[in-house]
């Protein structure tokens, strides 16, 4: 499964989450309008799914193990109704607003839900000693910066589970030198009805819609991140594994790496072994001739780093409001890689396995059709 690692300020806060079960980000106030950094931690949120992993991030140190879990079929709510709009509701008493929470403020907009799995250490791991443990694994973990949370794909939450694990192996055996879990709060939430309090990216699209546009391009990340988890419908089908903003280069200052919109894998079914590679370009606009590019760069950048040579288990995605014919020309000309996949017999083979969707703001909904 995947993980997230979330950023506190010091151990209380972290005995807090631990012992109600819930993280929620608290977010700045919004004038007027969802900033690119509040959409961003909407996505985050829209991407995670039961099971996942989560771990906290406190002055260099890592503190784990804990698992999302699903209440009432979510695993992350609104903290309170209307809280997806942008609206500063900072001078309004916190307890008027209905909160899941009983302790924030009316910046904690979003909350998921999780237990310990197995246990939430008292013993914290240094970040330099994840990152040496397991060198190859880590990658999102390295780029950790000027963020609340980041997630981690599969391979890399295995990673410092292991490091975690193997640090805490007697507390483990002996169940103790942990943080204390309590499932009282998760019961209360159990009993409300919840549906109100869903979290979905309707709002967030309808904050920033204009006509059949949307005027930014993280708001559609955010959007993107819930229906290619979920929804198995869209030209683009459903995946395993999505995140958002995954660096796409090789390690240097972290303002200047590059990060790929959408980033995605599945799984062969009924197995855990990665069959198919997502990646995906948005644009806010109409695509310009760059985007072929751009969207070239990241499918070789999966090549070598995940998919090891075999394109054939790459697919790309360019989603913007057109494309004019000169982008559809030089899609066909020059997204076409040549390889060669085996080895006795070695098979020589084409990939062009680009495709341009289309999107619309439509009923309050994104919607997609490939062109």
């Amino acid at each position: 499964m995947a993980g997230y690692i979330m950023t506190l300020s010091d151990v209380d806060s972290l005995t807090y989450c631990v012992k109600t079960g819930t993280y929620s980000t608290n977010l700045s106030t919004p004038k007027g309008n969802w900033m690119t950094h509040h959409e961003g931690t909407f996505a985050d949120y829209l991407s995670m799914k039961p099971g996942d992993s989560i771990y906290f991030f406190i002055k260099r140190k890592i503190y784990g193990i804990g698992k999302l879990i699903e209440i009432n079929s979510e695993c992350r709510f609104l903290n309170y109704v209307g809280a997806d709009r942008p609206v500063d509701y900072s001078k309004k008493n916190y307890g008027e607003l209905e909160p899941l929470l009983d302790e924030g403020t009316a910046n904690n907009r979003c909350l998921c839900v999780f237990e310990p799995a197995p246990l939430f250490f008292l013993n914290g791991v240094d970040m330099d000693d994840a990152l040496n443990s397991n060198p190859d694994r880590f990658r999102m973990l390295r780029a950790m910066w000027k963020v609340s949370f980041i997630k981690v794909d599969d391979d890399e939450n295995q990673a410092l589970m292991d490091i975690i694990l193997k640090r805490n192996e007697e507390n483990l055996l002996r169940n103790e030198n942990a943080y204390p879990y309590s499932d009282t709060l998760h019961n209360r939430i159990r009993d409300k009805n919840t549906e109100q309090y869903r979290l979905t990216s309707d709002n967030i699209l309808l904050s920033c819609a204009k006509g059949n546009k949307i005027n930014h391009e993280m708001a559609i990340e955010a959007a993107l991140c819930e229906l290619l988890s979920e929804d198995n419908s869209t030209p683009m089908g459903k995946w395993d594994y999505i995140s958002h903003q995954v660096v796409a280069s090789p390690f240097k200052a972290i303002d200047y790496m590059d990060k790929m919109d959408i980033f995605g894998y599945r799984y062969i079914p009924g197995y855990r072994t990665k069959s198919r590679y997502l990646v995906v370009e948005i644009k806010k606009d109409e695509a310009t001739d760059d985007v072929i590019g751009q969207i070239m760069k990241y499918v070789d950048w999966i090549q070598g780093e995940y998919a090891y040579g075999d394109y054939s288990m790459i697919m790309a995605y360019v989603v913007a409001s057109g494309f004019s014919d000169s982008v559809r020309r030089k899609k066909d000309r020059e997204c076409v890689r040549y390889y060669t996949k085996g080895c006795r017999p070695a098979i020589s083979c084409i990939w062009s396995s680009v495709k341009l969707i289309q999107y619309e703001f439509i009923d309050n909904k994104l919607r997609l059709r490939e062109v």
